[in-house]
Formats: structure tokens, sequence, C-alpha cells
């Protein structure tokens, strides 16, 4: 993998973290958190570690709007919290 594929991956992996706070309407809450910065960088950390982006992909194209994530992803504990945050 050269390292332009590997900015490509990155970047579509943190595309994909966005998209899935959007769609489980936390994306907000997200950036109001005590130290959001470095939540929002294990988020991302977490999310690019992940081995499921083909599903998960499929996943967000398939759902405008969810309460939750699916069962694989790395960040459903940080989602969780958010989610109770905001009632």
């Amino acid at each position: 993998m050269s390292f332009l594929d590997y900015l490509i991956s990155v970047d579509a992996r943190t595309a994909l973290m966005g998209r899935m706070m959007r769609t489980l309407g936390v994306d907000r809450h997200l950036k109001v958190v005590a130290d959001h910065a470095a939540v929002t960088n294990r988020a991302v950390s977490r999310c690019r570690a992940c081995g499921h982006q083909d599903e998960c992909m499929t996943w967000l194209d398939e759902h405008e709007h969810a309460s939750e994530p699916p069962d694989y992803c790395h960040n459903r504990d940080l989602i969780a919290r958010l989610q109770h945050v905001s009632g």
C-alpha cells in the first residue's frame, strides 16, 4: 500500500465515522463533550482500526437514521454514552 493509498483509506474511515455519528444523531453531542478533541481523536482511531469498512458503508447506505450502531462498531460504547447524555 502506498502512502497515498493509506491517506485515502484514513480519510474514508474518518468520513464513515462522521456519517455514523450523524446517522445516530450524536454528532452535535460529540462536539460539546468535555475534552471533545481528545474524545474525537480516540473515536477516529477506533474507527480507523476497524476491519468492517465495507459492512459499515453498506449499513450506512441502508440507514438514514438509526437508534443504535451495528454490533461491530468500535465506537458503540461512546455512541451509547452520547445518546444517554442527550436524553
